[in-house]
C-alpha cells in the first residue's frame, strides 16, 4: 500500500519506519529531519533496532495514498486538513492525542478511522528515531461506513508486524488514553519531571485525581470506561515509561505549545455540557494556558 505519514515527529517517523517493512511509505515534516530520511533513510533504534528505506518531504500537498497517518499535534489538525484536501487518499486515520476525529470528518472527504497508538518515540536527531515502549494499537471506524476502512487500516499494520486490533467502540479506547494523558502530560510537564515520579506518592495521588474525573466525565457524554480499569491502566503506563519524558513536558522544555486544550481542556469542556465539575483537570489547563500565553 502507498501511506502518507502527515506530521511525522518522533511517534510519526516510529510508526512510517515499521510500516516501511512492507509498505512505500512516505513522510511528510521538518526539513531536516525529512532531507535525512530522503536520502538516507530511517534509522530505528532502542527496543526495536531496524533500518528503513522510505520518503521524505516537507511539501504538504499533491500526494496520492492509499492512507494517511495523521499525526501532527492537535493544534495543526485544521492545517492538515487544508493540506490533505489538495491530496488524492482513499482513507484517512488518526493517531492523534484528544478527539480530532470530529473536525477530520467535516474537513474532509475521504472515510475517517480513530485510532489509539500507545507507542512512545524520541527523535535525538534527523533521521533517527528512538523507539522507547510498544504499546496496544486500535482502530475503529468514525464516519458512516467507515469500518471497512479500518480493516484495511488494520491489515496494513498487520501485513507490516505490527500488532494491531479492531474496537467495537473506539471511542472506549479514545476516552481510555484520553484520560490517562491527562493525568500524565499536564502534571509532569508543569512539574518538569519524568513520568516514574507519577509511580507514587503525591504524584500518583494527583494522577489518579485527574484520570478520575476524566473517567467520571467520560460516563457522562456515554462511554462505558471502568474506573478500576482506568486506573490499573494509568499505573501501568506510568510504570513502563517511567524513563520517558511525556510529549507535554518535551513541548514546555522546548518553549513550544502544547496539547493541553485538547487534553485536560476538552474534559473540562465536556464536563461544562454536562454540569460536572473537574477542577484538577480546570486547574492543569489554566496553569499550562498561562504559560503558553506568557512564552509565546
Amino acid at each position: 500500500m502507498q501511506i502518507l505519514v502527515f506530521g511525522a515527529g518522533a511517534v510519526g517517523s516510529l510508526i512510517g519506519g515499521l510500516l516501511a517493512r512492507t509498505h512505500a511509505v512516505t513522510l511528510v515534516g521538518r526539513d531536516s529531519h525529512m532531507r535525512v530520511c530522503e536520502a538516507n533513510g530511517l534509522d530505528i533504534r532502542g527496543e526495536i533496532t531496524e533500518h528503513q528505506t522510505l520518503s521524505g518531504t516537507t511539501t504538504q500537498t499533491g500526494h496520492e495514498a492509499d492512507i494517511a497517518l495523521i499525526t501532527v499535534k492537535t493544534f495543526d489538525t485544521m492545517d492538515a486538513c487544508t493540506a490533505l484536501n489538495s491530496c488524492e487518499i482513499d482513507t484517512v486515520c488518526s493517531l492523534q492525542n484528544g478527539l480530532t476525529e470530529s473536525t477530520l470528518a467535516t474537513e474532509l472527504n475521504a472515510p475517517v478511522v480513530a485510532g489509539t497508538c500507545r507507542y512512545g518515540a524520541l527523535q535525538p536527531r534527523p533521521g533517527v528515531v528512538k523507539c522507547t515502549g510498544q504499546g496496544k494499537t486500535v482502530f475503529g471506524g468514525y464516519t458512516e461506513r467507515a469500518g471497512a476502512a479500518a480493516e484495511c487500516v488494520h491489515r496494513a499494520f498487520r501485513e507490516a508486524g505490527i500488532h494491531s486490533s479492531i474496537a467495537d467502540d473506539i471511542r472506549t479506547q479514545q476516552w481510555e488514553k484520553l484520560a490517562i494523558n491527562a493525568g500524565m502530560n499536564a502534571t509532569t510537564a508543569l512539574a518538569r519531571v519524568k513520568n516514574g515520579v507519577l509511580a507514587n506518592g503525591t504524584g500518583n495521588e494527583l494522577a489518579q485525581a485527574v484520570t478520575a474525573e476524566a473517567v467520571t466525565v467520560a460516563q457522562a457524554v456515554g462511554v462505558d470506561l471502568s474506573l478500576s480499569d482506568v486506573t490499573h491502566e494509568l499505573d501501568t503506563t506510568i510504570t513502563q515509561t517511567a524513563a520517558n519524558r511525556s510529549s507535554m513536558l518535551v513541548d514546555v522544555s522546548n518553549d513550544g505549545p502544547t496539547e493541553v486544550d485538547a487534553i485536560n481542556g476538552a474534559i473540562v469542556q465536556h464536563a461544562a455540557e454536562h454540569d460536572i465539575d473537574a477542577p484538577r483537570n480546570e486547574t492543569l489547563w489554566r496553569l499550562l494556558t498561562l504559560w503558553e500565553r506568557n512564552h509565546h
